[in-house]
């Protein structure tokens, strides 16, 4: 009797957590801005990982990195000094507000840190009871209790009460409502330059910069989480460089490994007087093996032409899908920078995104009525045109 053949969804839903509500496809090979399935079919990816794969699928850059520093050092713990770690905490710092670096091995546990040294800095230099941080509304900040708890979206918090005390959410782009949180016991102001998952919500231009006046005139930290839209998403190193404005704390993982796990907060220097030996750590966090890949990667986004790719290609992008919203009523408006771009709808996204995907491309949709789109920086013009002829024909039948 021939043993009955099982796929690898069916393996899938019979081992692991149902924690994702996956496409159901087994992607087994990418190039550049191109995936396949294990049946041998392509597709064009403007997920990109979720703002991770900014140099493309099976880049060389990184392959080459990845193979050269396999052969030499993989782990050896924090206990020691290694060279691709120290390489990348430079290469942050030249570019970038910041004095310090510290590594983690994602997102979230960047924002952990930085949430533990905004309110470690406060004890020691503002004195007792100045704790709160106030977030946004409907921002992301990660999955971790902490990091739970400072996302400012219900759908994501609900379930997992009691969640952690000490953070109030305000409305995103109202500096107004930000000075009437304020009070005596707060520490921090923390959100995302622009909001990815909250629906690629951009900023007015002047309301980062209102914010960083208000935190130095209430003698208070900023923290800017850059995880989606930091490492040339926007067409900058980092979105923040467009207003104009630097923050106290800074958030990176996503798009500086191209893949590999890692986070990264950056501080000034007197902010990082607080986390002396023993009050912060991470095993794996910045191991040999991925800060070598993420120092290839942070040179390759500075010296390739990847940021002026960036903005063309995102300019570009926003221009055709411009043209959507002219001519279909349910379309109501693009937003972004660079390549991080929302188009909103007036219908829901997700049979949008089933029909992409039949179509051989792949996208994904935010706040249930947002399109978004984070392809890889590297991403060629006529691969955008493809993208847009396919919503356009999608579009053209929902009339």
């Amino acid at each position: 009797m021939e043993e009955e053949k099982v796929s690898s969804i069916e393996q899938a839903d019979r081992y692991m957590f149902r924690t994702y509500s996956r496409f159901p496809i087994t992607l087994v090979r990418g190039e550049g801005c191109r995936v396949w399935d294990e049946e041998g079919r392509s597709y064009l990816d403007f997920v990109g990982g979720i703002a991770v794969c900014a140099l493309g699928h099976s880049s060389p850059i990184v392959t080459k990195a990845l193979e050269e520093q396999s052969r030499m050092l993989v782990h050896v713990s924090n206990l020691f000094y290694t060279k691709p770690q120290i390489e990348l905490a430079r290469l942050l710092v030249e570019n970038s507000f910041a004095d310090r670096v510290f590594f983690g091995n994602s997102g979230a546990e960047a924002n952990e840190a930085a949430i533990k040294l905004a309110r470690k800095y406060a004890r020691d230099n503002m004195g007792e009871g100045k704790f709160i941080i106030i977030c946004m509304e409907n921002s992301f900040h990660g999955r971790t209790m902490a990091t739970l708890s400072a996302t400012g979206q219900e759908k994501v918090r609900k379930g997992f009460d009691p969640l952690l005390g000490g953070f109030k959410f305000v409305p995103f782009n109202n500096v107004g409502a930000i000075a009437e949180a304020v009070d005596d016991t707060t520490c921090a102001v923390m959100l995302e330059p622009i909001q990815g998952e909250g629906g690629v919500v951009v900023p007015h231009e002047s309301y980062l910069r209102e914010v960083r006046d208000l935190c130095d005139e209430k003698g208070i930290l900023l923290i800017f989480d850059e995880v989606q839209v930091g490492m040339g998403r926007t067409g900058k190193l980092f979105a923040h460089e467009h207003y104009g404005v630097s923050p106290d704390i800074m958030t990176l993982a996503k798009a500086l490994g191209n893949g590999l796990p890692i986070g990264a907060m950056l501080a000034t220097e007197k902010l990082s007087e607080s986390f002396g030996p023993g009050t912060h750590a991470s095993t794996f966090g910045g191991t040999p093996l991925v800060t070598a890949v993420a120092g290839a990667v942070v040179k390759s986004i500075l010296e390739d032409g990847i940021l002026e790719r960036c903005t063309q290609m995102g300019a570009y992008f926003r221009e055709r899908l411009r043209g959507l919203v002219e001519r279909y009523g349910f379309v109501k408006e693009v937003r972004g920078l660079g390549l991080i771009i929302g188009l909103e709808l007036e219908v829901e996204g997700g049979p949008i995104v089933n029909k992409c995907l039949d179509q051989g491309f792949l996208i994904n949709c935010t706040q249930d009525k947002v399109l978004r789109f984070l392809p890889p920086l590297i991403v060629e013009q006529d691969e955008i045109d493809q993208m847009v002829d396919c919503l356009e024909g999608i579009f053209s039948q929902m009339e």
